[in-house]
């Protein structure tokens, strides 16, 4: 779902998108000139490996979500959480897309090896 970053205005606009079996539910607000507050919750199951074991499991993906959007350059140490937009166009399929892959490339363990305490090597 691609928005036109001029045509969000100062008053909240719902959306709802679902990208892979997850959801983003929530609103867009004009907070400056050139920025944009998303503020939404991700929610859904996506499939995930083990890093100790290497099993396939499912993942309840349930999170709030706090953005600020630009249509500019910005410059600033003090918010990590700005996504560029510099072309005009608010690209929300991009932000799921971005959301699942950041949780797909941290380590992650499956219920079993998370409960296990004992130390594990394996060579090969």
């Amino acid at each position: 779902m691609k928005i036109v970053f001029n045509k969000i205005g100062s008053t909240k606009k719902p959306f709802k998108l679902t990208i892979s079996g997850i959801t983003l539910e929530g609103t867009l607000v004009k907070s400056g000139y050139h920025l944009v507050k998303l503020e939404g919750e991700l929610e859904g199951n996506i499939e995930l490996y083990c890093d100790r074991c290497g099993k396939e499991y499912q993942h309840d993906m349930k999170s709030p979500l706090c953005l600020t959007l630009s249509d500019e350059v910005i410059e600033t140490e003090d918010d990590l959480d700005i996504i560029e937009f510099v072309d005009g166009v608010v690209d929300l399929d991009f932000i799921v897309q971005s959301e699942i892959a950041s949780v797909e490339n941290s380590y992650h363990y499956c219920q079993k090896c998370s409960d296990d305490e004992s130390e594990f090597e394996q060579e090969f």
